[in-house]
């Protein structure tokens, strides 16, 4: 209510006491209706099909990865193969960050099935088959074989996620990005359970080429989603010529973005999370040369890592429904770049167990309200009409401080020591909140005009 509505109102009370009385419970009525009707989209937003939806991708998509940085170096080592060549196969996850060059195929090529869900369904099945598959080689005799069927696995492991990221593009409206893409990551997340946890038991008990076929039968998740649900409207790209349909997406971007507010952008991407990925690159033998067993990382360190992880990335996503995705940045971004320092802190005390699983318990709090504002802004820069293609590059781009961090870390570190690693690690951090001035706004408008809220 403005200055002059005010000064109306105290005149019209002086004068006709009854008369504002009736006025204000006018104003009353109207707010209250206001009220609910936020409290309904918000409640639509929260419980929906696409809700569900986004639990079955972040399932199918996460649990290919995990199996790959989880449960094949257990086996490997389990198997006899030595720690060296066990580090290299780091490499197999290359196809994650060059996805984005087959995705336009993937908005161009439709499959039986429909363009998305077709392509889903593909990965799938292949998917099934290579985890399987994987499972009956001799690792120790046959290591380059191992190798070149992780890769194989990681390549329709990359392609399902270009499919399930356009796919959960074209299906939310931007009013549900935030909420549908945050419950997307935590389900990706507890997938880890799967091959990280379950697969690992039962190798106990088991033959190796079992668990591999049980790892595998648990994609059936995603090919189940993939025959169920309904191809998501979107809007037809011209046919154009192969060479075309490559360019297409970038064009698109760059002239609904213009050039500066692109590398703006797109730098933003790289910057947002590197300090925060620098600062967990090591997170294992940093717990190690404080002190710490392996039998008090495993038990503490994992489950304070994975709940407040998905704790945080689910409230950070119904927060997203009040805050919108500008200042859910900002806000996430703080707590993200603040909770590095409590590294800092452990660091300088040593090996004190209740402090370790309290700075992870906040560094992991940080990255799960981080990630979930983080993915949201990812999709709303895509187009839906090339929503595979530019969805692959930004993620791509996503993951490219993972590799950043990986090789550089360790150089840091035996450089300045620990404590100094993880201030560095808060400053390098530092640059990615100042491109929220340009990128996201505080007072920004989060929704593309043409993506209004629409019902279940």
């Amino acid at each position: 209510m403005g200055h002059q509505e005010g000064t109306f109102l105290l005149v019209y009370g002086v004068l006709c006491p009854n008369g504002l009385f009736d006025v204000l419970m006018d104003l009353t009525h109207e707010k209250n209706n206001a009220m609910l009707e936020r409290f309904r989209l918000g409640s639509s937003a929260i419980i929906n099909r696409r809700m569900l939806t986004c639990i079955f991708t972040g399932l199918a998509s996460g649990m290919p990865l995990y199996l790959l940085i989880q449960l094949v170096p257990a086996w490997l080592r389990d198997s006899g193969v030595s720690l060296a060549e066990i580090g290299l196969f780091a490499l197999v996850g290359l196809p994650y960050s060059w996805k984005f060059v087959w995705a336009p195929l993937m908005d161009r090529w439709q499959l039986p099935l429909g363009l998305r869900r077709g392509w889903m369904l593909f990965a799938q099945l292949g998917l099934i088959i290579a985890i399987g598959a994987l499972g009956g080689i001799d690792p120790l005799n046959n290591t380059r074989l191992v190798a070149v069927i992780a890769v194989i696995i990681a390549i329709f492991s990359a392609t399902q996620d270009v499919a399930i990221d356009a796919y959960r593009r074209e299906l939310l409206p931007d009013a549900e990005l935030g909420l549908g893409n945050s419950i997307h990551v935590q389900a990706y997340r507890i997938s880890s359970l799967v091959p990280g946890s379950l697969s690992l038991i039962l190798a106990d008990m088991l033959p190796w080429p079992l668990v591999f076929w049980i790892t595998a039968g648990f994609m059936a998740v995603g090919v189940a989603m993939s025959l169920v649900v309904a191809e998501p409207h979107r809007e037809v790209a011209p046919k154009v010529g192969l060479s075309e349909s490559v360019v297409a997406p970038f064009r698109e971007y760059a002239q609904r973005r213009g050039w500066q507010s692109l590398l703006l952008a797109l730098t933003f991407m790289v910057a947002y999370k590197l300090g925060d990925n620098m600062a967990t690159a090591l997170a294992t033998p940093f717990y190690l040369d404080l002190g710490f067993s392996k039998t008090e990382i495993g038990l503490v360190a994992k489950h304070a890592a994975l709940w407040p992880a998905i704790f945080g990335g689910l409230v950070g996503g119904v927060l997203m429904i009040r805050l919108g995705i500008n200042r859910a940045l900002w806000i996430f971004g703080g707590i993200q770049l603040s909770s590095i320092l409590g590294f800092a802190y452990l660091a300088s005390q040593g090996a004190v167990l209740w402090l370790l699983a309290a700075v992870i318990g906040f560094e992991y709090l940080g990255v799960g309200l981080g990630t979930a504002a983080f993915t949201a802004f990812i999709a709303r820069e895509s187009s839906k009409t090339f929503a595979a293609t530019q969805f692959a590059l930004f993620t791509a781009l996503a993951a490219l401080p993972r590799s950043l961090a990986n090789a550089t870390t360790g150089v840091l570190v035996e450089q300045v020591g620990w404590v100094e690693f993880f201030l560095l690690c808060s400053v390098v951090g530092i640059p990615g909140m100042v491109l929220l001035f340009w990128v996201a706004p505080w007072g920004g408008d989060d929704l593309q005009p043409d993506s209004p809220v629409i019902s279940d």
